[in-house]
């Protein structure tokens, strides 16, 4: 199993981003400050390192000039609300592979994790990955294109990858809170309503049972 490590001293960020991890299939280790990070990285021996910038013991950047003086070569991919182009230049030049600002879509973490672990994919992983069949519906990712009965679907962002993470599991429940987590990110979100929101806009577009409610949990797509 991959192993990943997480330094992120805001509650909220680091649990959301530790379950979604490792829904992911990563083992996962959190430290909330330079200092746990340094204890724990020989034990959690990462193969990727997820940096917060600004941490309450010091900056991310010095402990990435540690690391990488210390000889460490592990991916690290720094996390920041941090957005001027010279915050970025001072990262990468400081020995960070990748920089993503926050808020951020969970979904293009991910990728940027495995771009770093340059993990091999086969063809039929990949055509896998690429389009998706859930009855009458086709999502091609490859296109970004819908297509249900054959007639193409214009969804908004959104929509689509809304109904990609519903095409994926189908008549699997997610909660509200989980989508939003998944479909819209973290720090991005307004409230539940708004997936209230989108799946009457899904339902219109397609058909009204498409997807399904289910009571005290969220959403399914039914097939």
């Amino acid at each position: 199993m991959t192993n990943l490590m997480i330094v992120e001293d805001d509650e909220t960020l680091g649990n959301s981003l530790k379950s979604y991890l490792q829904g992911e299939g990563f083992e996962v280790n959190w430290a909330k400050n330079i200092e746990q990070a340094r204890g724990l990285y020989d034990q959690a021996n990462p193969q990727v390192l997820i940096l917060d910038w600004m941490l309450p013991d010091g900056q991310g950047i010095d402990y990435l000039k540690e690391i990488r003086n210390a000889g460490l070569s592990v991916p690290v991919i720094m996390l920041t609300a941090r957005t001027e182009v010279i915050d970025k230049v001072v990262g990468l030049e400081s020995g960070a592979n990748d920089y993503m600002t926050k808020p951020f879509e969970p979904r293009e973490l991910i990728a940027r994790i495995r771009v770093q672990l340059r993990l091999p994919q086969s063809n039929d992983e990949q055509d896998e990955q690429q389009i998706i069949t859930a009855g009458d519906i086709v999502i091609d990712h490859g296109k970004r294109e819908v297509t249900f009965k054959n007639n193409v679907i214009e969804l908004t962002k959104m929509e689509f990858n809304f109904l990609s993470l519903l095409a994926e599991s189908p008549n699997r429940a997610f909660s509200r809170e989980e989508i939003l987590n998944k479909v819209w990110g973290y720090e991005n979100y307004p409230s539940t309503r708004t997936v209230d929101t989108h799946v009457l806009q899904l339902r219109n577009k397609l058909y009204d049972e498409l997807i399904e409610t289910v009571r005290g949990v969220g959403y399914r797509l039914k097939l």
